[in-house]
């Protein structure tokens, strides 16, 4: 397999681009180099756009293709043959680049090379050289794999399949888990002596930002939501510390909603771009924030809210909590959803109004990075990186 598989693989990144056309098949042909969007909505394992080959059309040994994330983990490129018993994976974590390769009863995994997660265009090459895969970032070796199989390579013939931004294989199959979702961005695909277009089940590909910067970006039409049970304020005696960063007045809605089922929204935080005010409504309660805001903290404990600007405790402001002021708040913290970018509405499913158009910069949970990855995410929404 080590000259199908690893010499097809390497190769195989084709370029394509957001236009297309039917192929009979429910699915849209794509090709070209313009850039993809990987993070675009689908089943999180699906690949955004995959093809086929046939293995006795491969002569080239190399392929490149241009990559940008400022997300650490998540599925980049796939390629199989034999029905996907023979696999190859290329994924980041923790930034770095990861690939699985399975051969038979054969299992590798390697990690290793920079972090590419620091939002930059890289240039990856992937290339098979004798029993050897080699995988370049902007010129220099990262990953040198090798792999020599008892078996005899019999995979000169048959189907190749190749897909991007997830696999095709079961995932129990692989020697490391990991988060396939992917909101990052590949260009500028190369390859050799293959022609054939890739499918898509999209109707239309999402283009890519011209400029990023890190954050999570809610373009006003869909929002994040988590179980407020993940952050237990009673077992906390400061309580439980929201931190969010961004040019609030550039914003505009809901930007954090806080709702039991069956009761009425609890507290939210409002941006309004063409006041370029932020509201806090805690109950009955409001705070309105008139001045330029770049940092916003609400601590909530159990008999105390409280809300501070740009890190300044001096100015914080503080409303109290009782039984009779605030019904059933504490009920709402054991139950209730928590949600970035929009106003949760009623029933148990995560729908919602009045979403955010803006950048949330950074968003902390007692001093650590919030992964919106792990919420229950509209598809529309961001969750590394913002356009610039």
């Amino acid at each position: 397999m080590t000259g199908g598989l690893l010499l097809a693989v390497s190769l195989a990144l084709l370029g394509w681009g957001a236009e297309g056309q039917e192929n009979g098949r429910g699915k849209k042909e794509v090709s070209g180099r313009g850039p993809v969007y990987l993070g675009q909505q689908r089943d999180i394992w699906k690949p955004l756009i995959q093809t086929t080959a046939n293995l006795s059309e491969l002569q080239s040994i190399k392929s490149t293709f241009e990559f940008r994330t400022f997300d650490p983990e998540g599925a980049v490129f796939y390629g199989d043959t034999k029905h996907g018993d023979d696999w190859f994976i290329l994924s980041l974590r923790e930034g770095i680049p990861e690939m699985q390769i399975s051969e038979g009863n054969i299992l590798i995994s390697v990690t290793g090379g920079p972090k590419l997660n620091d939002g930059k265009w890289h240039l990856l090459e992937l290339s098979s050289v004798g029993k050897f895969v080699i995988l370049e970032v902007d010129g220099s070796k990262a990953l040198v794999v090798g792999l020599q199989s008892i078996e005899p390579d019999d995979v000169t013939s048959g189907e190749l399949r190749l897909a991007l931004g997830g696999i095709l294989v079961d995932t129990k199959k692989m020697i490391v888990q990991f988060e396939p979702q992917m909101d990052g961005c590949v260009r500028e695909g190369s390859w050799l002596n293959l022609s054939i277009p890739w499918e898509t089940e999209a109707e239309e590909l999402w283009p890519c930002y011209q400029n990023i910067q890190p954050g999570s970006y809610f373009p006003g039409t869909g929002f994040a939501v988590f179980s407020t049970s993940v952050f237990p304020i009673e077992a906390e005696q400061s309580g439980v510390k929201i931190e969010m960063w961004g040019e609030f007045n550039q914003m505009d809605g809901t930007v954090l909603s806080i709702k039991a089922p069956g009761q009425e929204v609890m507290l939210a935080v409002e941006a309004n771009n063409n006041t370029k005010e932020v509201t806090l409504t805690f109950g009955k309660d409001k705070i309105i924030l008139a001045e330029s805001i770049k940092r916003l903290a609400i601590i909530f404990q159990t008999d105390l809210l409280q809300l501070l600007k740009d890190g300044e405790p001096s100015e914080a402001k503080r409303l109290s909590v009782t039984a009779e002021s605030h019904p059933g708040y504490l009920t709402t913290w054991r139950e209730g959803r928590l949600a970035f970018g929009g106003l949760l509405g009623e029933g148990e499913d995560d729908v919602g109004s009045h979403f955010l158009t803006g950048c949330l910069e950074k968003i902390q949970v007692q001093g650590k990075d919030l992964d919106l990855d792990s919420a229950v995410k509209h598809a529309s929404v961001s969750s590394y990186s913002c356009p610039a």
